[in-house]
């Protein structure tokens, strides 16, 4: 069974407040799959901060997106190995140097270790966006040309928009982790996504994990809309 198998929704608590996400977390746990802490928590909160939240019960994404020389990567994944998170993330940009030295670093933990995800293209960029950096075509190249950087270099899977789910999957297969943010409920806003789709689309596209945050958290009761989401996706838990 593959991390967010019964519930894919992870939800990003994307705050420097401690006891702000603790209350989120402790609201939303029946009605979500896990949670992801990305680096505005982290910074804030430290390694405690992580250990908090991990002990709600529901898996843990450490959304760092590490990218650094090969054996800072590593060492950056060896200290987050005895926080107890699921899945830790890298920029699959870094290279194929530096993601086998995370998959290395994560694999010292055994049994126990994370899954280890590589970002392709984050969903805030468009093929616009990426002209202005030097890269050239379409997202959907990009995305792939890193995701097979990704599995070659022993990377559990990668970040990607749900548009590009039905390529990587004719690509790898159903064992290739696929984790999808931006997330939007239809009529939700999109804020500072470009790549977007609703929770409905990217399940039924095959997602392992659907990101969700500020429909969720910027909402007046968060478990409600949590529960409406996932209501949505299996409406025989309604």
């Amino acid at each position: 069974m593959t991390l967010g198998s019964q519930n894919p929704v992870y939800c990003a608590l994307d705050t420097t407040a401690l006891p702000e996400a603790l209350a989120w977390a402790r609201a939303i746990k029946p009605y979500v799959g896990g949670l992801k802490l990305g680096l505005e928590f982290f910074n804030a909160n430290g390694p405690q901060g992580v250990r908090a939240v991990a002990e709600i019960g529901l898996p843990v994404f450490a959304d760092l997106k590490l990218h650094d020389i090969p054996n800072t990567v590593a060492g950056g994944i060896r200290a987050v190995l005895p926080l107890g998170v699921s899945i830790v993330n890298v920029h699959a940009s870094g290279g194929g140097a530096m993601m086998r030295a995370a998959a290395d670093a994560a694999a010292t933990a055994g049994a126990n270790r994370p899954k280890v995800i590589g970002v392709t293209v984050l969903t805030s960029l468009d093929a616009a966006d990426l002209y202005a950096i030097g890269i050239s075509g379409a997202a959907s190249d990009q995305v792939l040309r890193l995701a097979k950087l990704a599995h070659a270099s022993g990377l559990d899977g990668v970040v990607c928009a749900a548009h590009e789910i039905q390529m990587l999957r004719k690509e790898f297969g159903p064992g290739f982790m696929l984790v999808v943010p931006g997330i939007r409920p239809a009529g939700a806003a999109v804020g500072d996504q470009k790549r977007v789709t609703t929770p409905k689309e990217g399940h039924a596209l095959g997602a392992d994990i659907l990101v969700i945050g500020r429909p969720i958290t910027e909402s007046p009761d968060p478990a409600a809309a949590a529960r409406a989401i996932r209501n949505e996706l299996f409406p025989q838990a309604s």
